[in-house]
């Protein structure tokens, strides 16, 4: 018997112990780009014209002083989704009933007991099958990191974590940071990649030539690709969705957590505008928002039955 879709199953998760190596390289390969773009701009072109006066001497100041600013932003945020558990199921989770509302309230803190048994009887409580946990609304499992997921987006190898409820800001911060970079580094690098196809010979050792067309190209790409990725996941904002949901209600026209785009915007990056560009939140979001916990979530009053 013919079994393909079985066999592709399951080499799906076949290559998910595969995925955790993968992502070391890739933070090397990060850092990388970001030697390559510095030794290009920083200690190649603009930093010797720091001493040639004029106007040479200012662009290259102004260059340097964007290029760091943003270089420090990018890694700020890069290893803050690194670093920042995304989230997981608190050991003690449990929701319980309101007898008037006839409904699940997501509950969590030290008050609940562990739930050993699941109860079935009840519909809107989910379960994962692989950790056999309950499962809190917007939480998904993730087959790499090998546990459940509050409001997971997706497993990401260029950041060795997955992205979810607590570290989902500062992963679209490090895109539009990287974006902001890459842009400019390809700007400030446009004019010598230019050069290399003139017919004028080019100042510098081959060495250093080399690394300026490879520093623009890789930059380039980056950009372009940076740059569709952040349109999505600025449309997932706006919804108030993410990657998986929005796959899974791509059937339902209506979405019980679309409060509207500036409720939606400060559901996941806080209400306090000095904090929107910066991977943290202040005390009182953290205090007054539990989404950004990742246990509860505001919703539509009259979708408050939709689930998954």
């Amino acid at each position: 018997m013919y079994r393909s879709g079985a066999v592709m199953a399951w080499n799906v998760f076949k290559f998910c112990t595969a995925l955790r190596g993968l992502g070391s390289i890739m933070i090397l390969l990060v850092l990388g780009v970001v030697g390559v773009s510095y030794y290009a701009v920083v200690l190649s072109i603009y930093g010797p014209a720091l001493t040639s006066g004029g106007l040479d001497s200012f662009i290259a100041l102004i260059v340097l002083v964007m290029f760091h600013t943003l270089l420090v932003m990018l890694l700020w945020s890069y290893f803050s989704v690194v670093l920042t558990d995304p989230g997981g199921v608190p050991p003690n989770y449990r929701p319980t009933v309101d007898v008037e509302r006839g409904d699940v309230d997501r509950l969590n803190g030290s008050e609940f007991s562990s739930l050993t048994t699941p109860e079935p009887t009840n519909a809107r409580i989910r379960y994962c099958r692989k950790c056999n946990h309950i499962k809190p609304p917007r939480c998904h499992h993730c087959s790499v990191c090998g546990r459940c997921v509050l409001k997971m987006d997706h497993h990401c190898v260029w950041v060795v974590n997955c992205v979810g409820a607590q570290n989902y800001k500062y992963f679209l911060l490090f895109l539009f940071y990287t974006l902001l970079e890459t842009t400019l580094v390809t700007l400030f690098l446009l004019p010598y990649f230019l050069a290399f196809f003139s017919d004028g010979e080019i100042a510098g050792s081959p060495s250093a030539l080399a690394t300026t067309f490879l520093a623009f190209v890789l930059n380039l790409a980056f950009a372009l690709s940076v740059f569709g990725f952040l349109i999505m996941h600025a449309s997932l904002v706006s919804g108030n969705t993410t990657t998986i949901e929005a796959y899974e209600k791509k059937t339902s026209p209506k979405w019980r957590y679309d409060l509207g785009r500036k409720r939606n915007f400060e559901q996941v990056f806080g209400t306090v505008e000095r904090y929107w560009f910066i991977p943290a939140y202040s005390e009182e979001d953290l205090r007054r928002m539990p989404a950004l916990q990742g246990l509860e979530y505001p919703s539509k009053p009259d979708l408050d039955s939709q689930e998954f």
